[in-house]
């Protein structure tokens, strides 16, 4: 029987032991931390628990510290829900949970406390941590995991960074009634966005109360939550209760001794293929740790890639069509490449667009801010799209669906939509 050693238990980790297991082959799975990773249980998970009950909120109205304590309990409770599914899928005869850190004896050898493990293969899914500037005083930020500990609403939140863990915290504070400030480095918030998508994300968090300072170079965080920065050539200094270090995640690689497995470790993590092989036979990498698209839903396909190369099958999976969400108010989702992108490598598209106000599902829920955007090539089949209004995260697929499947738009303008639905949202961009 083979036997495959999975380093790491988060969405990369884990479902990628439980599939291995299905198969029949035998799994060790190594977690220096609870089962889930840092997705379930400090960041996706517990975010969007804020995110859903932010909007319940009525400030002025309901007791600030109840509504925390109130959050907090159902955090925990959501969190420990999804985590006993974890364990009780781990619990697979197949597999051998051990919940300590692994650590490379040699290429196809771990160890972890006493014992050690030999496997014909190793898949590393060791994940990522919050990433900090090398500013004066960015000890006294907090991070994403410990702002979601608060147990009370910060009167006035400092966030550095414009990304997508800055913005959805900005976007989760601002519904408390926080006072937001952002201060994002590039012209443009969501740089890696689409440029359309993202100028109309600024302007709807704007208009929510939350305050974005782009161009900004943050100089120093002050003991007591003051921040300075520079915008050109002018410095100014700002005062908040606290301070939100977003400015991105780094690879994990801490602890796992790759010197011992001949492995090259860089800054940017661990370099792979496009089967997720590292320079060393039999050794894999998937996740975050690879510096790549930092994403859970990332990591877990990019690990049955993983485990397919190990059993000598080939797969359909496209990578160039990986959907990302921003949870923020309205959601913001993407899938392919942006305008910015299409114009620099000098591919030729049209643009179609639909709004959400023209649509009856939206205007009947009162949510008609928003706009599907959509790249397509000269045959009409989808480059890239684009979606900023409600129920972004689930409409995406649709047009994932149709990139992956190569199918024009043409026949996708005959596939019927539900009326009244914000499918319908799509199916307007069919139609010239």
């Amino acid at each position: 029987m083979k036997r495959l050693l999975v380093i790491g238990a988060g969405p990369g980790g884990y479902e990628t032991a439980v599939e291995a297991a299905a198969r029949g082959i035998a799994v060790t799975l190594f977690s220096g931390g609870l089962p889930g990773g840092t997705c379930l249980n400090e960041g996706c998970i517990p975010t969007k628990t804020f995110c859903a009950a932010a909007h319940a909120f009525r400030p002025g109205t309901d007791d600030p510290a109840a509504f925390m304590a109130a959050l907090q309990e159902r955090k925990t409770a959501v969190v420990e829900q999804l985590r006993t599914g974890v364990m009780t899928l781990l619990r697979h005869p197949g597999i051998e949970f051990v919940p300590e850190m692994a650590q490379f004896v040699s290429a196809k050898r771990v160890k972890a406390g006493m014992r050690e493990w030999e496997g014909d293969a190793v898949i590393i899914a060791t994940g990522s941590v919050s990433a900090s500037l090398p500013v004066s005083g960015a000890q006294y930020c907090l991070h994403s995991s410990q702002l979601l500990e608060l147990s009370e609403i910060p009167s006035r939140l400092g966030v550095i960074g414009g990304g997508v863990i800055g913005l959805e915290f900005a976007s989760i504070f601002a519904a408390l009634g926080v006072q937001v400030t952002v201060f994002e480095y590039c012209k443009n918030i969501l740089p890696r966005f689409d440029a359309d998508i993202s100028k109309r994300l600024r302007q709807s968090l704007v208009k929510r109360g939350i305050r974005i300072i782009n161009g900004a170079c943050v100089q120093k965080i002050g003991s007591e939550g003051s921040v300075t920065y520079t915008v050109g050539d002018e410095s100014a200094t700002e005062s908040f209760s606290r301070v939100l270090m977003a400015v991105g995640r780094i690879p994990f690689t801490e602890g796992l001794n790759p010197e011992a497995a001949g492995l090259e470790v860089t800054k940017r993590g661990i370099p792979v293929d496009e089967n997720m092989r590292t320079a060393v036979p039999g050794i894999y990498a998937i996740g975050d740790v690879t510096g790549g698209m930092m994403l859970a839903h990332t990591a877990k396909y990019q690990g049955l890639r993983a485990l397919n190369d190990f059993c000598g099958r080939r797969d359909s999976i496209d990578f160039g069509v990986t959907s990302a969400v921003v949870f923020t108010e309205p959601e913001l989702a993407t899938v392919g490449r942006s305008e910015e992108e299409l114009k620099a490598e000098g591919i030729a598209f049209q643009v179609r667009k639909a709004f959400y106000r023209a649509n009856g599902k939206a205007v009947v829920e009162g949510l008609p801010e928003g706009l599907c955007k959509l790249l397509l090539d000269g045959d009409g089949r989808i480059l890239g799209c684009h979606i900023l209004g409600a129920h972004a995260a689930d409409l995406i697929h649709e047009a994932a669906a149709l990139m992956a499947l190569g199918v024009p738009v043409s026949r996708a303008r005959d596939l019927i939509h539900a009326h009244p639905s914000f499918s319908e949202i799509l199916s307007s961009c069919y139609t010239e």
